[in-house]
């Protein structure tokens, strides 16, 4: 049998899979249904359909390649589903952010040894298990592997209520994953909501140029939820326009899924260097709040698994936080403090996708 037609019947099996994780196991459906259905397109004997006149390279040119539509149109609805009020509350979250971004840049160098700079960069940005971002920054730096690190990426994503309660358990002891914090939860103004995306926005692009179409989306679309005027808006975006933008997505990148191309060495150091890449973030994030707990006194301490928030992928991380810390001490009630770390984490990838274009790009 021929070498590629062996390797498309199986991108059309990894296909099937895909469909089956997205509809039976519920696992980013939005991407994956649409994603698997398109690598089936691709790898029939005789497709056309990804051809350069074709409707899928159509898309991939328009959504990702050129013009880069699809990431920046979902940011905007990402940033309508978010409440930026736990951060605003415990602005102190914003480093916890900051710090589960380190992975990002530990697995990048582990993977330079292996890759080019600029791939070893977009490999790295898969720690920050934020999907949007990933593509942006590997298609800035003319990444060969756009295809594997957007799979991986978004698998990653939806694996997060499965790999990080054991990196947490794994870097964090009983005694520390049972510290009780309390919450005192207080009034924000509106103008305040309405300043945040606003300031947000001035201050990362000033920080990082780069960063500014990714971050600049990302709170425009958290204005539309907080002005109060474009409530109609809001909810499409978070709706509509995300599944929407999602689903062309996935069909939009299923010009880069032809077995030939895509099953190789390569493919599989990048689900390893992707996987070091999120567990790093989430151990980054956990080792920052020991840190900073040596100097608090007793009474103070910060239960560490808040630090494990501090990724992109909101609100899941959030939720694995709370069930882990409860399983600790029932009388546990994380949530509000791993929201904050979480939507901190969601600034914090951008801003670090940014600073990579501009040390890279």
């Amino acid at each position: 049998m021929d070498e590629n037609l062996i390797y498309q019947l199986i991108m059309i099996i990894v296909g099937i899979v895909l469909i089956y994780l997205a509809i039976k196991k519920e696992m980013e459906p939005t991407l994956l249904l649409p994603m698997g259905f398109g690598a089936i397109l691709v790898n029939l004997p005789g497709s056309v359909i990804a051809d350069e006149i074709g409707i899928l390279s159509w898309l991939y040119n328009f959504g990702i390649e050129t013009y880069e539509v699809f990431p920046l149109l979902l940011f905007i609805g990402i940033g309508a589903m978010i409440d930026f009020g736990p951060l605003i509350q415990k602005p102190w979250l914003i480093f916890v952010g900051a710090a589960g971004q380190g992975g990002i840049f530990l697995s990048m160098m582990l993977a330079s040894l292996f890759f080019t700079l600029n791939d070893a960069a977009s490999i790295g940005i898969i720690g920050a298990a934020d999907g949007p971002t990933a593509i942006l920054v590997s298609q800035r730096l003319n990444s060969q592997f756009i295809a594997p690190i957007l799979i991986v990426a978004y698998c990653y994503m939806a694996l997060v209520p499965i790999i990080q309660p054991a990196v947490l358990k794994l870097t964090t002891s009983k005694k520390e994953r049972e510290i009780k914090m309390t919450y005192r939860a207080g009034a924000i103004s509106k103008t305040t909501k309405i300043v945040f995306p606003i300031a947000v926005t001035i201050i990362c692009s000033l920080m990082a140029p780069d960063s500014a179409a990714l971050v600049g989306m990302l709170m425009f679309g958290n204005l539309l939820r907080e002005c109060g005027v474009l409530d109609s808006l809001s909810r499409a975006a978070q709706d509509i326009l995300s599944p929407l933008i999602s689903l062309l997505l996935g069909l939009a990148i299923a010009p880069m899924m032809k077995g030939p191309e895509l099953l190789t060495l390569n493919t599989l150091m990048i689900i390893a260097f992707g996987l070091l890449a999120f567990i790093f973030d989430t151990a980054c994030g956990v080792f920052f709040i020991k840190i900073i707990n040596v100097f608090l006194p007793k009474e103070n301490k910060v239960n560490p698994l808040i630090g494990g928030a501090g990724i992109s992928a909101f609100p899941m991380s959030s939720r694995v936080v709370q069930k882990v810390g409860q399983e600790a001490n029932k009388q546990n009630h994380l949530l509000p403090f791993a929201l904050g770390a979480n939507v901190a984490g969601q600034i914090g990838s951008v801003l670090a996708g940014g600073l990579i274009l501009s040390m890279f790009g």
